[in-house]
């Protein structure tokens, strides 16, 4: 079944595309902290505009998101119903994978590790 969502959904799903791409630019410096810590910390990849939060992964749980373009990582609570549903709570964080049809569309065409 192809999800149709709203202009609201797809501005939401252009948002969390948003944050991922910033992790994405900042993987770099990241894998130098996470020498030290064994963790780095990212952006919140939730579809709020405003939200600034950050939370920490382990650079092998990073990768392990970034291989599938449907999943994002979100704090508890950030999730959106209407477009995604949890996959995985990990305590400080959640992996949730984009619905499919339109939103899982969306979240695999702005994938900036797509070819």
């Amino acid at each position: 079944m192809d999800e149709q969502i709203d202009e609201r959904g797809r501005r939401r799903a252009l948002n969390e595309a948003a944050f991922r791409e910033v992790n994405e630019r900042i993987r770099g410096l990241n894998a130098t902290f996470s020498e030290f810590s064994g963790e780095f910390s990212i952006v919140c990849e939730c579809d709020d505009s405003a939200c600034v939060e950050h939370l920490s992964v382990r650079p092998e749980e990073y990768e392990a998101i970034r291989r599938d373009s449907t999943l994002f990582a979100v704090l508890p609570g950030h999730e959106s119903p209407a477009v995604e549903m949890i996959e995985d709570e990990r305590g400080t964080y959640n992996v949730v994978r984009k619905k499919p049809g339109e939103p899982a569309k969306i979240a695999a065409a702005t994938d900036p590790r797509s070819d």
